[in-house]
């Protein structure tokens, strides 16, 4: 079985590759394409990846191109994880927004709509090239913004594209673990977009164990969540809120402890990712262990700021792990093998969320089975939690509507509806700035 990765001399792809090495089965993947632009990242990844997979049988092959027709010609799978300006790109995002005072985060606010914008044009030429060239293949997406772009290539791939995130996993896992519960025997009642979405239930043996934990303040207090929302706040919510939203939740507090930081969160990754490609220039390097040490400073370094704000402290070990490679093969297993599970993913809607049309992307459980992701039925959201929602949602379907068409006026439109930009004289501002540093968004007029 072939899998393509689209961005394959990414930073994380030895992530997945780590994932890969450990499936025995039959009717695993055995080809790995790597696809970059950049052939310097490409070979320095695949030198990671060929120190991983030392001493390993049956290893999956692993090639490189530049190529993207050749990449996807024949792939069963496509890993799309593209980045599309670079890290540099991030931290314009966050530069400009934070400039006038707004959130520049990656995802969420004004930084999300500029990535979104510049993303989806190529996510799109990539779905239309799957579709010609490999159209039985499944795509599964972790571009991000995830869920926009997500929603952006199914309009050419119907339900063969699908979204994952590792959030609405990790933060199951940390409930079930708080409550004595074992993670894969436990049923989270997740619902909402990509980075907003809440945890109303978590479900052992038939029995919701949410309401125990809410009710013990020091429960709730001991994991990520409860530091970095506070204990009062989640009791209010009667919910556990993605990480995510502690950037709704707290956006003042957030936007000054980002304007006070050293530097920016895009700005940090770029200089450490830099050391590691110019120090994979050296043939006697070692590949592996130069790359392990940058993750595991990344992943400690995750969401530092917001952290801090809360006065939550360090990262539990356990949390540094990631875990978006094993949802990634979770879901082909699934698929390839029709080895029935439950993923949280990122699809259309159909008709789960009652507040939204069919074809909005979600984040949602799904059953999954050889005929894709199929979403469960959920119950409806809270009104406090549907508005938002639906504000957001309308924001995606603008920054969809602006790269269609190309137009400036929607594009303003897209950053002055986002509940975290105040005025529409600063969204004008936002696309001016951000038009300035990315020839990405030259298509705009």
């Amino acid at each position: 079985m072939k899998l393509t990765i689209l961005g394959g001399g990414g930073f994380r792809v030895p992530l997945v590759y780590g994932a890969l090495l450990q499936d025995h089965a039959e009717g695993r993947v055995t080809h790995v394409v790597l696809h970059d632009l950049d052939p310097a990242r490409l070979s320095a990844v695949t030198r990671v990846l060929a120190e991983q997979a030392a001493g390993v049988p049956d290893a999956p092959e692993v090639t490189a191109t530049t190529d993207l027709d050749e990449a996807l010609r024949g792939a069963d799978f496509v890993f799309s994880a593209i980045r599309v300006g670079g890290l540099e790109g991030r931290a314009h995002d966050e530069r400009v927004a934070l400039a006038e005072g707004v959130l520049g985060q990656e995802t969420v606010g004004a930084g999300g709509i500029a990535y979104g914008l510049r993303t989806v044009p190529v996510a799109v030429d990539i779905a239309r090239r799957v579709a010609r060239l490999a159209p039985d293949a499944w795509v599964i997406n972790f571009t991000n913004p995830a869920g926009l772009v997500t929603e952006a290539m199914s309009r050419h791939l119907g339900n063969h594209v699908i979204g994952i995130c590792d959030s609405p996993v990790g933060l199951g896992r940390r409930i079930a673990r708080v409550l004595g519960a074992n993670p894969k025997q436990a049923w989270i009642d997740y619902v909402g977009l990509n980075h907003l979405g809440w945890v109303r239930g978590l479900r052992v043996a038939g029995r919701d164990e949410l309401p125990r934990l809410l009710a013990d303040p020091d429960l709730l207090g001991s994991f990520e969540e409860g530091k970095l929302f506070g204990v009062d706040w989640l009791r209010s919510l009667g919910a556990i809120p993605n990480e995510y939203l502690h950037y709704y939740y707290f956006n003042r507090e957030a936007v000054r402890a980002y304007q006070q930081a050293e530097k920016t969160r895009g700005a940090f990754l770029h200089d450490q990712q830099a050391r590691f490609y110019a120090e994979m220039r050296n043939p006697d390097a070692p590949a592996w262990k130069v790359w392990d040490q940058t993750r595991a400073e990344r992943e400690a370094t995750y969401m530092a700021e917001n952290r801090e704000t809360a006065g939550a402290g360090e990262r539990d070990e356990d949390d540094l792990s990631g875990g978006y490679e094993k949802v990634a093969l979770a879901l082909m297993r699934a698929i390839a093998r029709d080895e029935r599970t439950t993923l949280i993913l990122n699809v259309r809607n159909q008709r789960t969320l009652s507040v939204l049309d069919t074809d909005a992307v979600i984040e949602v459980p799904c059953l999954v089975d050889a005929n894709g992701a199929h979403p469960v039925t959920v119950d409806p959201l809270p009104d406090h939690a549907t508005g938002l929602v639906c504000a957001v949602k309308a924001v995606e379907r603008e920054v969809l509507a602006a790269a269609d068409s190309g137009s400036r006026a929607t594009a303003v439109k897209a950053f002055a509806l986002h509940p975290l930009v105040d005025s529409v004289n600063v969204a004008r501002r936002l696309v001016e700035g951000y038009s300035e540093v990315h020839p990405g968004l030259a298509y705009l007029r």
